[in-house]
């Protein structure tokens, strides 16, 4: 509610000062030229009453929004919000899953769901019809694959959610690391249909390098949902579940999810709707107790960031609409409207016009928002995504060049990490071109935690490092990026390495040249 008022009032104080205007110079002549007649002064005397009154009401109204707003703001706020990417190889049903949610907490109507399914029959492809919710560009449908990230949102009692549908074909990596650059949780879809989970699980499958990429972009808590377990070859079979269980829990292990802590695992039917919203019926799973998907959901512990933090937005994308729209999702600070703030790497002063979060208008908006900014000073020509909208006092790091720690998964075949080695570097937003400068140290991962100041001789710099290896780098990029260490800023300190489509590396930020310098 709080958020329709201001709007309408600058509709109703435009339409007043256009009133006041056409009325004025009317009146004004009037009273120069000639004494009105009796009849007309009434007119005017009633015009100008209603005028008043109506401003006065609409002080009135002014007023209570100014003073208790903040409590309507809590009212709303008082849901948490987070931003949720489903992840996982391409058709374990990513999408259905996302579709049923809406479709189960009310986001979409009965009507729609018989069009999309009149749809999907027409292509042949039946089951299909509650990925088309999330999948909404003829290529998707055709295909059955989802390209970009998909949006939506809804709500559990205590929760709002955004849905990220990230693509889980591998051409589209890119895309779904912009979705999972913006979540706090993953929903890990797996396929239990016999040889889906296979494909999707073995070297070269979506789900291992999913899994992978979500850990370092940031995704700290995940739910592993097992995905059509009502299909023929698994008939909500325990022996299939708990298999998948036990496979998937070692590697998510090893990727670096505390699997006792960070990580539920859950049987789930999207396409029927089942254990989503209400917990399985015993009759079709007898020996499920657990809770269902959305009671996992809400329950879900994920770190606080930072409100009254220096202001940190990363932009993943920009558009022209009366101004300059940008998007992204706030990572520290809260953004109010009539803020001044930079647009960095190119330090262009802007001013905040208005902001938007799930399409209504807000005063304000905190960490962990996905919002749409209006900013006044700068054209959209000149916003590019992987910017950043940062505090004028504290604005975020501008580099070409830092200093990294990075763990290498996977090189292409006779490849060696060595300097000069170029990929493509993925850290929040930012896509760009770089290459290794050179290899600083190779840290023992088995002598970690000995602390014998004789063991720590000066090691020499390595020449080149192999699969697996954890290494400290200087890494080079050609354009100005806007980064920060990972102790400070975790959201923009960490990142991957991908060359020819496929991640080789992952890493945090370690060191930044001093401030105000762009390089070493």
């Amino acid at each position: 509610m709080a958020t329709s008022n201001p709007s309408d009032l600058v509709e109703a104080d435009w339409s007043r000062e256009d009133d006041a205007v056409d009325g004025a110079e009317p009146m004004h002549t009037e009273s120069e030229a000639l004494t009105p007649a009796p009849e007309d002064v009434k007119e005017i005397e009633a015009a100008v009453q209603s005028m008043d009154l109506g401003t006065k009401g609409k002080v009135k109204e002014v007023l209570p929004v100014e003073e208790p707003e903040p409590e309507e703001d809590n009212e709303e706020n008082k849901k948490r919000h987070l931003n949720v990417v489903f992840i996982g190889h391409v058709d374990a049903g990513k999408s259905t899953t996302g579709g049923q949610i809406l479709f189960l907490s009310g986001q979409v109507d009965d009507r729609t769901i018989q069009k999309y399914e009149k749809e999907a029959k027409d292509k042949s492809r039946e089951s299909w019809y509650m990925a088309y919710i999330m999948d909404t560009n003829e290529e998707e449908r055709v295909k059955g694959k989802t390209v970009e990230v998909g949006r939506a949102h809804f709500e559990t009692e205590n929760t709002r959610f955004t849905i990220l549908d990230a693509p889980g074909h591998k051409s589209y990596v890119p895309n779904m690391i912009s979705g999972a650059s913006q979540a706090d949780i993953g929903v890990l879809v797996i396929s239990a249909r016999k040889g889906e989970f296979e494909t999707g699980y073995e070297k070269g499958g979506q789900t291992r390098e999913h899994v992978l990429l979500a850990k370092t972009l940031g995704v700290a808590k995940l739910v592993v949902v097992i995905n059509k377990m009502d299909d023929p070859t698994v008939i909500w079979d325990k022996s299939r579940y708990d298999e998948i269980e036990s496979k998937m829990a070692p590697f998510l292990k090893t990727s670096g999810y505390n699997v006792k802590k960070d990580v539920h695992f859950l049987p789930i039917s999207g396409l029927m709707g089942l254990n989503i919203k209400d917990r399985l019926d015993k009759k079709i799973c007898s020996w499920w107790d657990g809770p269902c998907l959305f009671e996992v959901l809400d329950k879900i512990e994920v770190p606080l960031r930072d409100p009254k933090g220096p202001v940190r937005m990363p932009i993943i994308d920009k558009y022209k609409d009366m101004g300059t729209i940008v998007m992204g999702k706030i990572e520290s600070g809260t953004i109010k409207k009539g803020d001044s703030l930079l647009v960095m790497p190119n330090k262009a002063n802007v001013k905040v016009l208005s902001i938007y979060c799930d399409e209504k208008e807000v005063r304000q908006a905190g960490p962990a928002e996905n919002v749409r900014v209006k900013l006044s000073g700068i054209e959209e020509e000149d916003v590019l995504s992987g910017f950043v909208l940062s505090s004028i006092s504290n604005p975020v790091a501008a580099v070409s060049e830092f200093h990294a720690q990075l763990q290498i998964l996977e090189l292409l075949d006779n490849a060696i990490f060595t300097a000069g080695y170029n990929a493509v570097l993925h850290i929040h937003s930012v896509v760009e071109e770089c290459e290794i400068v050179e290899l600083i140290e190779e840290i023992d991962t088995k002598r970690r935690k000995d602390d014998d100041p004789k063991k720590k001789k000066p090691k020499r710099k390595p020449l080149f490092v192999k699969n697996g290896a954890v290494v400290v780098c200087c890494i080079q990029v050609n354009n100005l990026i806007c980064i920060e260490n990972f102790s400070d800023f975790p959201q923009l300190g960490r990142f991957t390495l991908r060359t020819e489509g496929k991640t080789v590396a992952v890493g945090k930020v370690v060191k930044l040249p001093n401030p105000g310098n762009s390089t070493f």
